[in-house]
């Protein structure tokens, strides 16, 4: 049988008490599906990717667009679903827990909550007003669905010149407004790495890979991480080889097709024979 909303909330909890996992970013139904099939234990949505497969880039989409996306994911599998949710789809703290109260109501397992504005001259919100904004999620969620896990995103290393003491400072202060687990994107030598895992110990650190790695899942789970998830990379991969077909054919050339993917298997799998 199927899973309720409750015990899928409660596996990805659970996921987080001890070791690491690999939280793969899916942008569609067939992705979604094809990552449970593959053995995931849980997937989170991308904002970039949704974007980009309907034609438009990351954080031009609409809340009602996000919410819809939610509700398709999260019924086209088993598996517990964290939910891309930008910076919460207001700017202040009651337009945040508005929507968080939405983004619960999807059956999502968790959402994550950034601090970034949108806005070149100030890219992330001043630091009181971004733990107002995390401390409403909060409520939200206690009130509407207490066991969808928080995630507190510092933005700095994407929308801002890099920062490690103000991310740490914000980090620390998300966990104190109620996030349950930390993320800071863009994060990537071991020190950044141990010195976020420190700052916020116990609770859970993701740490995203958005590119090819030395680190494994194995190196980052010795230096304290929780969960490892990776952003737009698979769409971004689906976009590459796309790309590369459709250049070489532009050219007169099928050689683009070299890798594709097998129809039989695909339709196997979508079929549930796989």
């Amino acid at each position: 049988m199927p899973r309720t909303t409750a015990e899928k909330r409660a596996a990805f909890r659970a996921l987080h008490a001890t070791g690491c996992f690999m939280l793969p970013n899916p942008w569609d139904v067939g992705s979604a599906r094809y990552l449970a099939h593959a053995g995931f234990e849980a997937i989170a949505t991308t904002s970039s990717g949704y974007a980009w497969s309907t034609g438009r880039a990351d954080n031009h989409v609409t809340r009602d667009d996000v919410l819809a996306h939610l509700r398709v994911i999260v019924a086209a599998t088993d598996l517990p679903v964290n939910a891309d949710f930008e910076n919460g789809f207001g700017d202040d703290p009651a337009g945040v827990a508005e929507s968080v109260k939405l983004a619960v109501a999807t059956g999502v397992a968790a959402l994550s909550i950034e601090d970034s504005t949108g806005n070149d001259s100030e890219p992330q919100f001043p630091l009181e007003i971004a733990v107002a904004r995390i401390a409403a999620a909060r409520r939200a969620i206690d009130e509407t669905g207490g066991d969808t896990l928080l995630v507190g995103r510092a933005e700095h290393f994407v929308a801002n010149p890099p920062d490690l003491n103000d991310t740490l400072t914000r980090l620390k202060a998300y966990a104190e407004a109620g996030a349950d687990c930390l993320y800071a994107p863009g994060i990537s030598t071991r020190e950044e790495i141990e010195a976020v895992v420190a700052a916020v110990a116990p609770k859970p650190v993701n740490v995203l890979i958005g590119s090819a790695s030395a680190f494994t899942l194995q190196d980052l789970a010795k230096l304290g991480v929780r969960r490892v998830s990776v952003g737009g990379a698979l769409a971004r991969s689906a976009w590459g080889g796309f790309m590369r077909a459709a250049q070489s054919l532009s050219q007169g050339r099928f050689d683009g097709f070299a890798e594709a993917a097998s129809g039989a298997e695909l339709n196997k799998l979508f079929l549930g024979e796989a």
